[in-house]
């Protein structure tokens, strides 16, 4: 058994589940972690950057980003590597993962793990079996990737021009009537087009909880009939009358900067504080969100089952749960994103770092972005999209 293991520190593969952290930093030492994330936010790319600078420094590991249009294209890579029967020295060492995508590698068990638990810094998490960090797209996570960064879905708007923002996604419908080609939403095959029509499926839905368990055909003609009936009333009001899209968010946020539209959308609350400080949208740009909240998840990082770094990417999943790294995280001259630790576990030190953090005006607290409304099941998302093309793409 101890050959066993040193043999395994040698070959880098020493994990918590075979020895203690201070083996872990030893076998990570030297590494090159290859984080494949997506790569359409600058602000990400940057933190990313820092990251390596400071897991280099401190640990040794240094990080490689490997820049997404689609985290899809990472599982499509760990996958075809299965196929081939490559067990060990695989290209990806971590996945920036979400929901459908976690979903399917868990079930064709593409996974490195458990071992969320076994990171020091998990001692600041709730892991409790309902936590959002337990929990993704209701798939649990069992350990199998860690958090990083609080996403919640909000909009913005330039209060300049607009004043009269609707209570909620049904209030759309008169509002676009009102607004003439002033609304449109990211194409729906990008993940935050996906997440408009699930942000109005879960208001409209006339059974909210089905949205929590697998879809079914029943299920989705019966919770989807009125958001289609929605849909048909605010399609034509639309920019363009909804016969096109912007590609992302960024490129919607770009068309409010520009006056060519009255409001853009974003999973990351910060965003609009942020795009004002790089003056990227306009100072009168303000965050809004429905009256009865908003859809909210945890964005997760993951270890493929064949990883060539999984030490390496076990001590950037850790360093990115630091009280100090959340807190840098939320500045918001640096991310914005609120944090996934829990307050209640953090020591004096920690909680000063999130104290000192600066304020802007358009900067939403946490008690302004009201209730975090529950992902829908991973499932709904897929054929959400499938069925939306069906219906409105020629």
């Amino acid at each position: 058994m101890r050959f066993a293991l040193l043999t395994a520190l040698c070959l880098g593969l020493a994990t918590p589940a075979l020895a203690d952290w201070p083996q872990t930093l030893e076998a990570a030492r030297g590494q090159t972690v290859y984080w494949n994330a997506w790569g359409g936010d600058a602000r990400t790319n940057a933190f990313i950057a820092w990251a390596s600078t400071q897991t280099e420094a401190r640990y040794g590991v240094k990080i490689e980003q490997v820049k997404l249009t689609d985290t899809a294209e990472a599982v499509s890579r760990v996958l075809a590597e299965q196929a081939a029967g490559q067990s060990s020295g695989g290209s990806v060492d971590m996945i920036w993962i979400n929901g459908p995508n976690f979903l399917a590698m868990k079930q064709q068990g593409l996974l490195h793990g458990p071992f969320v638990a076994d990171l020091p810094n998990a001692k600041y998490l709730d892991l409790g079996p309902n936590a959002p960090a337990s929990v993704d797209f209701t798939v649990p996570v069992e350990g199998m990737e860690s958090p990083w960064r609080l996403a919640k879905f909000v909009f913005s708007y330039d209060s300049k021009r607009v004043q009269d923002m609707p209570e909620d996604m049904a209030g759309f419908v008169a509002w676009a009537a009102a607004h003439k080609g002033r609304l449109t939403h990211p194409s729906v095959s990008n993940f935050m087009g996906a997440t408009f029509l699930k942000q109005a499926l879960i208001e409209l839905a006339p059974d909210p909880a089905a949205l929590q368990q697998p879809v079914t055909e029943a299920a989705f003609a019966a919770q989807t009939a009125p958001l289609w009936a929605w849909y048909d009333a605010l399609r034509p009001n639309l920019w363009r009358q909804g016969e096109t899209f912007p590609e992302n968010e960024s490129v919607q946020a770009q068309m409010l900067n520009d006056g060519e539209i009255d409001i853009a959308m974003s999973f990351d609350p910060a965003s609009t504080a942020a795009a004002i400080a790089d003056g990227s949208l306009p100072e009168t740009a303000r965050v809004w969100v429905p009256k009865a909240g908003s859809i909210g998840n945890i964005s997760f990082v993951a270890i493929p089952f064949n990883a060539a770094h999984t030490a390496g990417a076990e001590v950037v999943a850790n360093f990115l749960l630091e009280p100090a790294t959340q807190a840098h995280m939320q500045d918001i001259t640096v991310l914005g994103s609120f944090s996934v630790l829990d307050s209640d576990k953090l020591d004096a030190a920690g909680l000063a770092a999130f104290a000192a953090l600066p304020s802007a005006p358009a900067l939403p607290a946490l008690a302004d972005l009201g209730p975090t409304l529950l992902e829908p099941h991973a499932s709904w998302m897929s054929r959400l999209s499938e069925d939306w093309a069906k219906r409105y793409t020629k």
